[in-house]
């Protein structure tokens, strides 16, 4: 009930939506139950059933406007006797048409607004699981599969909204649908009406016994669907190296044993969902059948009291209707379980805290006028010291590069500047300021990065030039595609500017990308860059090109570059070199080079990694 409860707070303001359906629903469950009482009037007329004493008695006007059934039998007395039996049966058809019609329109206006609340429900969820996902730490990132909470946003959600809001109709709808069938049933026979609620609860007993495992084998569904949605994910991000190791077969096998275990699970949930309405079905007909056998045993031995025939039809009707809301609740248990299965998952989701957040009273800044420094700062992984209490100043304007052994903390170094990752101990400072002191959304705006990797987007090379920022014009866009040595490419396009890049941007060459993400750093302008050596991937006359924008990018700005090229390391104001999460030595090329230190064995092996 918990996470059924905080579901249904997304649907709020549930208000807007609950009174109109209430109100709705009502005048259905109304309409739509008068239909059968007027089965016994119209048979009375067809089979000339009426009471000759009653005949003879005139019917008088009702005291109450909303003496509903006063006025029914007023005015069918009026039509018996000026207009015969004829017209009172023409009476009876036209008042079924339309209270059926006013039925029918009011259950259409309860969907209607049921239908709103479930898109409204769906758009509120959703928006909190993306948006959480967003503000989650880096580091989870690492840790989860990127199927899984693909399935989480997409398919768990999906599932929550529909069984959330199903339920809701079933918890108002149906429970009223039962009382009035009840209230009209005790009302022609409490005696027949006794012996009929006997067996309700050996029907709902074996009901029960249907769905009672359907929750656990909705989770592992769910959680089998995340697995293939990774299996997916992968195999597409890694189609060239599968074909290239020849793991097509693994892949494929890998996937075919995933997907056999959710068909397995699916048809054995499917297999207890389906039976139900079957058994449902013959549970009712069975019961009826008893109720006839018993209420036909007590008008056959005159011990109905006053249940005549055409009374005793009707009740046969209303009672093959109360099946139907009974069923619809019994059912609904097996979605509320596949429900509630998924929406543990989102809550889980939605639950996850970001480690790394705005402090309450952080300061905005929008200005880097003096120097970068790290104070004593210490970062490790589990089982891992990372970093060792690194000390470093970096002056405004200077370039920096970052070099040595794999696993010697650089890319970590830098990742603790823009707050992707917070330090255990010391601080890092902007302009005497703590960086965790200040808003990460100003803090990130003083930076610009390119990576080692492209991270392009599957949209047009202007939007990705443009990434992130509002009123961009093509002139601006193109200022900083001249920079990065990407303007003339790009006019060789046929779509120019507009030319989509494909997934990842797939249709442009390592060069291409990575100039096309330095564009992108150059639009934004930042005061301080942070470079995983930008030119790596690239061949030589790439390399020549992005290292010439890179430079003019770098102009008149603070840059801290993870450096694995001699030629890039050669021309940095000053070198540090990490060490098993120490700052071995730093110094310029020349200084560094006369020390004979790690930095000249690191040269001399060309092992920068």
């Amino acid at each position: 009930m918990k996470t059924y409860l905080r579901l249904l707070s997304f649907a709020k303001p549930i208000e807007k939506f609950a009174i109109p359906y209430i109100l709705f629903t009502l005048l259905y469950v109304l309409f739509s139950s008068a239909v059968f009482t007027l089965l016994i009037p119209l048979l009375n007329t067809l089979f000339k059933n009426i009471d000759t004493d009653a005949a003879k008695a005139v019917v008088a006007v009702p005291k109450s406007h909303w003496d509903l059934v006063g006025w029914y039998d007023y005015y069918m007395d009026y039509f018996i006797r000026y207009h015969g039996e004829w017209g009172a049966l023409q009476f009876v058809c036209t008042t079924i048409i339309v209270t059926i019609f006013l039925g029918n329109l009011f259950r259409y206006l309860s969907a209607r607004t049921m239908e709103n609340l479930r898109v409204h429900t769906l758009l509120n969820l959703r928006r909190s699981v993306f948006n959480n996902v967003m503000d989650l730490h880096m580091g989870y990132f690492n840790n989860e599969r990127k199927g899984d909470i693909i399935s989480k946003v997409a398919s768990d959600v999906q599932v929550v909204q529909f069984s959330v809001t199903a339920t809701l109709q079933v918890i108002f709808k149906e429970p009223v649908q039962l009382i009035v069938f009840l209230i009209m049933l005790f009302a022609l026979s409490t005696k027949l009406t006794l012996f009929s609620l006997l067996v309700v609860p050996i029907a709902g007993f074996i009901i029960s016994r249907i769905v009672k495992r359907l929750k656990a084998q909705a989770i592992a569904a769910q959680q089998t669907y995340g697995n293939m949605i990774s299996y997916l994910d992968e195999s597409l991000q890694g189609i060239k190296i599968i074909k290239a190791f020849n793991a097509t077969t693994f892949i494929k096998d890998r996937f075919d044993n995933e997907n056999r275990r959710y068909s397995k699970i699916m048809r054995s949930m499917a297999k207890r969902q389906q039976s139900a309405s079957p058994v449902s079905e013959v549970l009712a007909v069975t019961m009826i059948s008893f109720i006839v056998l018993y209420g036909g045993y007590l008008i056959l031995n005159h011990q109905s009291g006053s249940l005549k025939g055409a009374q005793f039809i009707s009740y046969i009707a209303i009672f093959s209707q109360i099946m139907r809301p009974a069923k619809a609740i019994s059912d609904s248990f097996s979605n509320i379980h596949a429900g509630l299965a998924a929406g543990e998952r989102v809550l889980n989701l939605i639950d996850e805290k970001p480690q790394i957040v705005d402090r309450p009273g952080a300061q905005t800044i929008s200005t880097f006028d003096d120097k970068l420094e790290f104070r004593d700062v210490i970062f490790s992984y589990p089982g891992r010291v990372v970093l060792k209490g690194i000390n470093l100043t970096i002056a405004k304007g200077k370039t920096v590069a970052l070099v040595g052994p794999s696993g010697g903390g650089k890319s970590t170094m830098m990742d603790l500047i823009p707050r992707f990752i917070e330090p255990e101990g010391g601080e890092i400072c902007i302009d005497g300021k703590n960086i965790q002191s200040v808003t990460m959304d100003s803090l990130r705006a003083l930076m610009g990065t390119v990576n080692q990797e492209s991270i392009l987007f599957n949209d047009t090379i202007f939007n990705n030039i443009a990434f992130g920022k509002q009123d961009v014009t093509m002139e601006q866009v193109e200022a900083a595609a001249r920079i990065a040595n990407a303007h003339n490419f790009i006019c060789e396009k046929e779509e120019g500017y507009q030319t989509n890049i494909g997934d990842r941007g797939s249709k442009l060459s390592g060069g291409q990308r990575q100039r096309i993400c330095i564009a992108r750093a150059v639009l934004n302008n930042p005061p301080i860059m942070l470079l995983d050596e930008a030119t790596s991937a690239l061949d030589t006359e790439s390399e020549k090109l992005v290292q010439e924008a890179l430079n003019n990018l770098m102009q008149n700005r603070t840059s801290l570059i993870i450096a694995h090229r001699l030629s890039t390391i050669q021309n940095a104001d000053l070198i540090v070199v990490l060490d098993q999460g120490e700052i071995a030595e730093q110094g310029t090329h020349q200084e560094l080079m006369a020390h004979n230190g790690v930095y000249r064995r690191l040269i001399d092996m060309q092992t920068f990694n």
